[in-house]
């Protein structure tokens, strides 16, 4: 059975340089845009005193994306602040609202954005395209749920599934794109694209925004661990830059990924600190994180910043699952899908598995540690849902 494989960073730095992706201006530049959104309301932060208490921690702090605009999911935020970027021709130091955008353009000819995704990033991208009245085009890697695939069409983007893995679905879009003069909207970079990518991890920093305040309003201290899942890492590299600009007190960094697709797991591998490719066949349940290629962009960060890189088992994301959605005493439940609930049942295994003693020690995990997790979907596949949490498909132990 899969286990659980943690190193420490070897590239650390002390003092990293700032990638000039998150910090105080671009945080509230994104937060004021997403404000003018129809339908925008800041999602839960939920306190898991029970849990915490069960696991001898001292407090676990959950961000909530399944409620981001109905869409299930957290990638709305960096999709719709790329387009509305790329919509605003007006666009300085300042970023128009919804409403002027959308008035501006709408007498122009519209536009087709087009983009590569495993459900979310396509979701958010198809439902911000319809609600500034221009088309979207949208390209699903294989054996991608087809409930995803009628959820883009019923928002208006033409869809379908293709026959490659996710990366080579990203490629195959991006030559399109080039062919018929389409808007390329994609959420990781290479030689050539980069400033859309920036933007999307920029829209990412709302959650850091609204994650801060909240834990002020509740009179929190700041986290002492933040454990982040990676795909490509654009999201990652966005919250822990974020973190290391806006908050003053010490923070350990954990990025977690499926074991078979463990594309910073094996950079950080790397003597030299170069990017590497994930060294499995991307076959997780994990489909958010199922990612060959890192973002380079996102890699130059998280190698500088990021205290250990951690590969999980489908079984773990389960447990994490079954937790969230099964909570003890007056813990708030939270239903999170594959993707969403693997840092969680990180978390669970390696305070509770004795074979990860060392693992704990080594993060520091004790009665004062403030963990701070984001679930960043929802039960975006129901029937999967469904499969782990009811029927107890991908058990953490073998029968």
């Amino acid at each position: 059975m899969e286990k659980i494989q943690w190193q420490r960073n070897p590239h650390k730095n002390l003092h990293p340089q700032t990638a000039a992706i998150a910090n105080f201006r671009e945080m509230e530049r994104a937060m004021k845009f997403h404000r003018t959104l129809p339908d925008y309301a800041p999602t839960p932060l939920a306190s898991l005193e029970s849990l915490a208490n069960y696991l001898g921690l001292g407090e676990i702090f959950v961000k909530d994306e399944s409620y981001r605009f109905g869409l299930n999911s957290f990638k709305i935020l960096g999709s719709s602040y790329a387009i509305a970027n790329y919509l605003d021709e007006e666009y300085t130091k300042e970023l128009n609202s919804f409403s002027t955008i959308k008035e501006k353009i709408k007498t122009l000819p519209s536009r087709v954005f087009a983009t590569a995704t495993a459900g979310n990033h396509g979701l958010g991208l198809a439902w911000t395209v319809k609600q500034f009245g221009q088309q979207s085009v949208v390209f699903m890697p294989k054996g991608s749920c087809l409930r995803k695939l009628d959820n883009l069409r019923a928002l208006g983007a033409q869809a379908e599934i293709t026959t490659l893995n996710y990366d080579d679905t990203v490629q195959y879009v991006s030559r399109l794109a080039q062919e018929r003069n389409w808007i390329l909207i994609q959420d990781t970079a290479w030689d050539g694209y980069v400033d859309t990518p920036k933007l999307i991890m920029q829209g990412y920093l709302t959650i850091l925004g609204e994650c801060l305040k909240q834990l002020k309003i509740i009179e929190k201290e700041q986290p002492t661990h933040v454990i982040l899942q990676a795909g490509v890492g654009s999201f990652a590299g966005t919250i822990v830059e974020g973190l290391k600009q806006l908050v003053s007190t010490s923070i350990i960094f954990i990025v977690v990924e499926p074991t078979k697709a463990d594309c910073f797991f094996q950079s950080g591998c790397s003597a030299d600190g170069t990017v590497k490719n994930a060294s499995g066949d991307l076959s997780t349940m994990m489909a958010g994180l199922a990612c060959r290629d890192p973002n380079p962009i996102a890699w130059n960060i998280l190698k500088n910043i990021v205290d250990c890189f951690v590969t999980c088992p489908d079984h773990v994301a389960a447990k994490g699952m079954r937790i969230l959605g099964n909570p003890l005493d007056k813990d708030p439940r939270i239903i999170s899908g594959e993707s969403g609930a693997v840092p969680l049942g990180f978390l669970v295994e390696v305070c509770k598995n004795p074979l990860l003693k060392d693992l704990k020690k080594a993060l520091e995990l004790n009665t004062t540690s403030r963990i701070l997790l984001i679930s960043t979907e929802g039960d975006t596949d129901p029937e999967n849902y469904r499969a782990i949490c009811w029927d107890g498909k991908y058990p953490t132990f073998e029968e």
